[in-house]
């Protein structure tokens, strides 16, 4: 059948069915007249008009039905496929999106592409940011969104977070979160694609988490589904290759902080802040919204002095 239908000869036949199998694309039973079936690794390939489109439809008819997933990876999948290609189908802009889904060598793999404006000039825009790597700053604390009518902006945030891996390209852009280290990696490409957005997001496919984890660990109180905790990179605040020592730097680091109840501040990466910026951060900032509590973490020593500074002229 397989020869007839490519128009090959039957050794050619056997020999790509037999690489097949060695691939874990088929597997296959018997020996004088084997019986091939699906094998380990599949992969699903399909391209949508935009918009329009319902992404939980799409999961469940065009996806779902060909990979056989853990029930907790199932659910992690789930969320992170329908909400990145809302996120393409409502904020894009773009006409069409090109999904793949694969599962090989032991890892699921989800890819969504877009041919919009691209996420981080869109986000640049909403917000009159100066700089768009400033919008990897707003993806990392979470509760973003360019639609707070419509979307709660809380999708990329905890998606990145239930992934092992978690990429996004746009823009000249290319942002890396990966849950192993919890760091945040924003790279400039000049070759990348100037237009869309392509999403990239892994996880094993014997992975244990859950997504209830993701959601507790930014959760204040036990059982409380409330986005109310967030962990944000300090380092992501600078514009290439400047230091951290001005109010306006701080001003942009603190922007929405007031919708949460903790904040934990990592400053991995980053050896010395200045007096202004910690001034405005943990003292006027930390001054006007009691209510938010600032932690710092992955502190350097200098940096931790200057918070203590600022912290002293606020009980002064």
């Amino acid at each position: 059948m397989l020869a007839e239908n490519f128009g090959v000869s039957r050794i050619t036949a056997a020999r790509m069915l037999k690489a097949l199998v060695q691939d874990k694309w088929l597997a296959s039973s018997g020996s004088t007249r084997p019986v091939y079936r699906l094998g380990e690794n599949r992969q699903v390939i399909k391209s949508y008009a935009l918009p329009g489109i319902d992404e939980s439809v799409i999961w469940v008819h065009d996806f779902a039905p060909m990979f056989d997933l853990k029930d907790n990876v199932a659910n992690i999948a789930h969320y992170g496929f329908t909400e990145m290609l809302n996120n393409a189908n409502d904020h894009s802009e773009g006409t069409k999106v090109l999904v793949r889904v694969a599962a090989r060598n032991g890892l699921l793999h989800i890819a969504i592409v877009d041919n919009g404006m691209g996420i981080f000039e869109k986000i640049s825009r909403a917000m009159n940011l100066p700089d768009k790597r400033l919008a990897i700053l707003e993806l990392s604390k979470g509760k973003f969104t360019t639609d707070p009518s419509n979307h709660s902006g809380e999708g990329i945030f905890f998606t990145s977070r239930m992934f092992d891996q978690f990429q996004i390209e746009a823009n000249d852009l290319h942002y890396d979160h990966d849950v192993r280290d919890e760091h945040d990696w924003l790279l400039e490409i000049d070759d990348l694609t100037k237009y869309g957005t392509a999403i990239y997001m892994a996880i094993s496919l014997d992975s244990d988490r859950t997504a209830k984890q993701a959601f507790d660990k930014f959760s204040s109180t036990d059982n409380d589904y409330g986005f109310d905790k967030t962990v944000v990179p300090v380092r992501l605040a600078k514009i290439g290759n400047e230091n951290l020592v001005s109010r306006s730097q701080a001003k942009r680091l603190v922007a929405r902080f007031e919708g949460f109840k903790t904040v934990l501040l990592d400053f991995t990466g980053i050896e010395e802040i200045g007096q202004a910026f910690a001034d405005e951060i943990f003292r006027v900032f930390a001054s006007t919204h009691p209510s938010v509590e600032l932690v710092p973490i992955h502190a350097a020593d200098p940096v931790t002095q200057m918070i203590h500074r600022a912290r002293g002229h606020d009980a002064a």
